[in-house]
């Protein structure tokens, strides 16, 4: 049983633009209906990465709109909603139906509306008289935006932030984790699978573990559940585990600079929905979409750039031979005396090349995407030294450490604000006993560049916590929990944990170390702490040793921002296993390093540290 979550979201939005009617194998319904299409901005983006607009007319959607915009009345034409249950779309429905706007309402939700919503909603289309033109209410469950096969996010902003603010009242902190919950369920619900949940102790991993445990445990009392299609799994070889983590489990990955094609793409060309701009010639810009569509994508986003440079001149020299080759077979030769047999050969070569010509079109399409691409990295990599910024961090980790005179040179070198910035933090991180005089030079480096350093500070003070923790003893250890939990609103061990995971000496990220381990299943001092929850066994029950593995599937969700370095490390992890297994990534946002910075600077804010503007340099 293949995890394949942008299928099967697909379908579920297929048969939704179908007016929910059961879809025949060419993915439209037997009785084509013309229709109108309203979205809210979180639903379009959802829909961005997986429906184009020639997908939209197969489906006979000929007019779409977002739902504030203003329209007007298209009469004799069905309109199919697509929208978060909020209070704005709510008025807003009303308010199209009691204008007759469309001949009929198809009112489809991203996840389960609340009973108060449900209830505006009824009591508004009754106070206008217009509830006779609502079709059919859905809960589609989708409030989660896939990218690729492996890869979702819930588009949940600043959780990071908003989980770590040391102003955050419990029912704030409450609201954020049962959103997180709600995403991860319509996730669950879509691929119609009940999984082991596993996650570390404490922080907010555990309490959206614990959460989503029971909301799975109470919507499976009820007899037409979502997962009864799932089928009721005896055992847990056909179960996948689903592994939970939030951001401060291992803070370097969010930051670092990383040199494969992917991230880097990511990170320095600002890659949304699996979509990005170049600056093109002539000064425009060219978009370019970069999705499981593309071969080469596909074939070579975990390759370093080098690597990748190579790949497009060699994918170049291959398709200049094969039109080379289409030439000389196509080409006549006027001194040749005139052959039936000849005619006959050349019109058959003639037919080949006319039916390779889409596809070596496609080829050329695809090489000159990825050049552009290529030629803007370029540029931006020799402009930065992202190359040397990338390799220095990865041997900082390695070493534990860089020499005073190294560190001083890249800050003083190339590079914006922020990738020093970044490089400085990444210092902080890897290297375990600074001594005073150093960090202050650090400082003084950055303040030189006008860098805010806020998101230094921060770090700085998370890793001066670690340090009194571990050097306390155990009188005054409890007085620093105590103060730490009032100043971050988790436990110390979660928000300096991430510093201890940074100390690997190879290049496997301890994220990928601990899903390997978990999905393994045997015993491992690393993960036996981790919490167990079954939401399909009784609640007083012990966990069932069959219950920790070995599983062939994997869910891997991180709260509070993940990346493309993390996403691609996993699939590497999938990949190398013998039989090959399989890992769906997930996260509650995509962040480059700078986004994340940024919050980490948003709360070194929020904490009274850093500058928010550096003095003038003298």
């Amino acid at each position: 049983m293949a995890l394949n979550l942008r299928q099967k979201q697909t379908e579920c939005i297929t048969r939704m633009l179908n007016l929910n009617q059961p879809v025949n194998s060419t993915g439209t319904a037997n009785e084509e209906v013309y229709k109108i299409l309203i979205y809210d901005k979180y639903c379009q983006n959802i829909l961005s990465p997986l429906i184009h607009v020639k997908d939209l007319r197969k489906h006979g959607v000929t007019l779409y709109f977002l739902i504030d915009k203003d329209r007007k009345p298209v009469h004799d034409v069905p309109a199919v909603y697509f929208v978060q249950s909020n209070q704005s779309n709510i008025q807003r429905i009303v308010s199209d139906a009691s204008h007759s706007l469309y001949d009929s309402f198809h009112l489809n939700f991203s996840s389960s509306i609340p009973r108060p919503l449900l209830e505006d909603l009824a009591s508004g289309l009754l106070n206008s008289d217009s509830i006779s033109r609502i079709s059919k209410v859905h809960d589609q469950y989708l409030e989660f935006v896939t990218l690729e096969e492996n890869l979702f996010s819930l588009a949940q902003k600043s959780n990071y932030v908003q989980l770590n603010d040391p102003s955050a009242g419990d029912r704030e902190i409450e609201e954020i984790i049962e959103k997180i919950v709600s995403g991860l369920f319509c996730v669950l619900a879509t691929l119609a699978v009940v999984p082991i949940i596993r996650c570390p102790r404490g922080g907010p991993a555990e309490m959206v573990a614990s959460a989503l445990d029971q909301r799975l445990r109470d919507h499976l009392l009820s007899k037409n559940n979502l997962f009864s299609e799932g089928g009721n799994f005896a055992s847990s070889f056909q179960r996948p585990i689903l592994c939970i983590f939030d951001r401060t489990f291992d803070l370097s990955v969010g930051i670092l600079h990383d040199f494969r094609y992917r991230p880097l793409v990511h990170d320095v060309l600002g890659l949304k929905l699996n979509r990005l701009s170049v600056p093109g010639e002539k000064g425009g810009t060219r978009s370019y979409e970069l999705d499981s569509f593309d071969p080469f994508w596909v074939a070579n986003g975990s390759l370093e750039f080098p690597e990748v440079a190579v790949e497009i001149e060699t994918q170049l020299n291959k398709y200049k031979k094969d039109v080379d080759e289409v030439n000389r077979r196509t080409g006549g030769n006027e001194a040749d005396e005139f052959d039936g047999q000849d005619l006959i050969g050349n019109t058959k070569h003639l037919m080949n090349a006319v039916n390779s010509l889409p596809e070596l079109t496609e080829r050329k399409q695809v090489i000159d995407k990825h050049t552009n691409i290529a030629t803007v990295l370029l540029g931006e990599i020799k402009e930065r030294s992202l190359d040397s910024y990338a390799k220095k961090e990865y041997d900082m980790m390695a070493r534990g450490g860089i020499d005073r005179n190294e560190l001083l040179s890249v800050l003083k070198g190339k590079g914006t604000k922020m990738d020093k910035l970044r490089f400085a933090i990444m210092y902080l991180i890897s290297t375990e006993s600074i001594p005073q005089s150093e960090v202050e030079m650090v400082e003084a480096a950055l303040r030189e560049f006008e860098v805010d350093t806020s998101a230094f500070q921060y770090v700085k003070k998370i890793k001066s916590l670690n340090v009194s923790f571990a050097s306390a003893n155990s009188a005054s250890r409890s007085n620093i929990v105590d103060w730490a939990e009032k100043l971050y609103g988790q436990s110390i061990s979660a928000v300096t944990a991430g510093v201890k995971n940074l100390l690997s000496s190879d290049r496997q990220l301890a994220l990928t170390r601990t899903v390997e381990a978990l999905m393994e299943g045997r015993p491992n001092p690393e993960i036996d702490s981790y919490v167990l929850y079954d939401p399909r066994a009784p609640k007083s029950s012990s966990a069932a040793s069959h219950l920790k593995g070995p599983f062939k599937e994997a869910i891997v969700f991180m709260i509070g921002g993940g990346n493309y370095v993390e996403y691609g490390s996993l699939q590497e992890l999938a990949l190398r296993q013998q039989p090959v297994k399989h890992v769906i990534y997930g996260t509650t946002e995509i962040l480059t390093g700078v986004e994340f910075v940024e919050q980490l600077g948003l709360l070194g804010q929020k904490m009274g540290l850093g500058s928010s503007s550096a003095p003038p340099t003298q």
